[in-house]
């Protein structure tokens, strides 16, 4: 295979602007922070949004849609949120060639437009809860932009909630986090993620909790790649969601927000890839078996054709590139950095013996199979490989994980991976010195793995790194 990334040992930044660009899968907006998707990228994101879409589906929401536009007086209701978005805010000020009589922000996140509906809508006990989720483009300002992590635009979903009790918010907010964030990483990224509670210092602006899925990347770094947060009765209060209780009271919702983005895209770049380009995991793959015609003539482009038709019947999802005016060696390079998950290729001297050749991208194995075992033989690989993407981030974030009993052990284990700590040896001030160091705090787990409820609770561990 001839080299066309930097490989990721040398300078794992470099590899990955490498490889977005030499696979195709997005480029630079004309706006700096803005990026443009291209078709091979924005092909995974809809596999990604068709996945999530259906969780959140399961899980009861439904989908709208608000506006890009929000008045500046919205925001200014929730101090805390205001006050944490303000530094990343973009501010309409002219419109049709006048000046504005007031200000209107383009939506960095939707709370506050939501908030004002729902207390439209919101009536009775009836009408809760009240479960919504819009996939739409948010603008944060960013100043140091890399795509697909951090851009000034991005796509996403948020889902916003209103709840009769706080019980009810915080069963639902952590519905979301593990059947459908926590599920779709795992199961269809293959990121095993680590779920659990943001510290008060990192949680969501306005929040009263903020739950975290964090992925390991490649060079050992976290990535959050999803959260889920109970706002307690505060936006509420703001925007008087309230209702009329079964007792015939006054009462105030309890409301929860949640969030996936475009981000998920660079983790799995970055989670996944190797020094040949993406590796994409069979189940979210737009296409899971690539067909390539070798050389024409001889029959090859007609059986190539029927091979693909036969993976269609079986449920694969199939391309077949017949572009035989372009060398082989370019497209199958073009192939590897693509990460299809198993190349198909038919050429005449194989075909003459009956075989195709089944070369999966995982492991980069090459196996001549007789034409008829074919589809078998794709269907079996898809399987393996899925767990083995998985098995093996897995395999890699243990080996770069380690317990250890101080903060200053945990700020210099975070050099090369993540940091197990009891928080007690942490608590706010160590995370302050720890942040100041470019390390910060990803979250809290209960000593069993599970997500507390606060992080006063005995005997938290802490999981500290380095984060994009």
């Amino acid at each position: 295979m001839a080299r066309v990334l930097t490989p990721r040992a040398e300078d794992f930044p470099r590899w990955y602007q490498d490889l977005i660009a030499k696979a195709k899968l997005a480029d630079n907006g004309p706006v700096r922070g803005t990026m443009v998707i291209r078709p091979a990228g924005y092909a995974i994101w809809e596999r990604m949004q068709a996945e999530m879409d259906a969780r959140i589906k399961a899980a009861g929401a439904e989908n709208a849609y608000f506006p890009l536009f929000i008045p500046e007086s919205y925001l200014k209701r929730e101090a805390e949120h205001v006050e944490g978005f303000s530094p990343e805010l973009a501010v309409v000020t002219h419109g049709g060639g006048k000046q504005l009589a007031e200000p209107v922000v383009v939506r960095p996140t939707s709370e506050t437009v939501i908030g004002e509906f729902m207390a439209k809508w919101i009536d009775s006990y009836r009408d809760l809860p009240l479960l919504l989720n819009q996939w739409a483009n948010v603008v944060r300002w960013e100043l140091r932009p890399r795509v697909f992590l951090r851009t000034s635009e991005f796509l996403w979903q948020e889902g916003h909630t209103a709840h009769a009790t706080r019980d009810d918010a915080r069963a639902y907010a952590r519905r979301i986090l593990h059947e459908a964030y926590e599920d779709l990483m795992a199961n269809v990224l293959a990121i095993p993620v680590v779920v659990g509670l943001k510290t008060a210092r990192e949680r969501f602006a306005g929040a009263t909790a903020t739950y975290t899925c964090e992925g390991m990347m490649g060079d050992g770094k976290a990535l959050q790649l999803g959260t889920s947060h109970e706002l307690g009765q505060n936006f509420a209060k703001a925007f008087d969601i309230s209702y009329s209780s079964a007792e015939g009271g006054r009462e105030h919702a309890w409301t929860t927000s949640w969030g996936t983005s475009t981000r998920m895209l660079g983790g799995l770049i970055m989670a996944h890839g190797d020094d040949n380009g993406l590796r994409v995991p069979p189940r979210l793959a737009p296409v899971q078996a690539y067909v390539m015609v070798v050389k024409a003539g001889e029959g090859v482009g007609e059986a190539a054709a029927k091979l693909c038709d036969g993976l269609r019947e079986a449920g694969v999802r199939v391309a077949l590139d017949d572009r035989t005016d372009t060398p082989f060696g370019r497209r199958a390079v073009d192939a590897e950095l693509r990460g299809y998950p198993v190349r198909v290729e038919v050429g005449p001297r194989d075909l003459a013996a009956g075989n195709a050749v089944v070369v999966r991208r995982t492991d980069g194995s090459k196996s001549p199979t007789p034409v008829a075992d074919v589809v078998g033989a794709v269907l079996a690989a898809l399987e393996a490989d899925q767990k083995a993407l998985h098995d093996q981030a897995l395999a890699h974030r243990e080996s770069r994980t380690v317990e250890v009993a101080t903060l200053a052990e945990a700020i210099e284990a975070a050099a090369t991976g993540w940091a197990r700590v009891p928080w007690s040896a942490v608590g706010a001030a160590g995370e302050a010195e720890a942040n100041g160091q470019g390390v910060t705090v990803r979250c809290l787990l209960r000593a069993d793995g599970s997500v507390p409820d606060s992080e006063d609770e005995p005997d938290l561990v802490a999981v500290l790194a380095r984060a994009y």
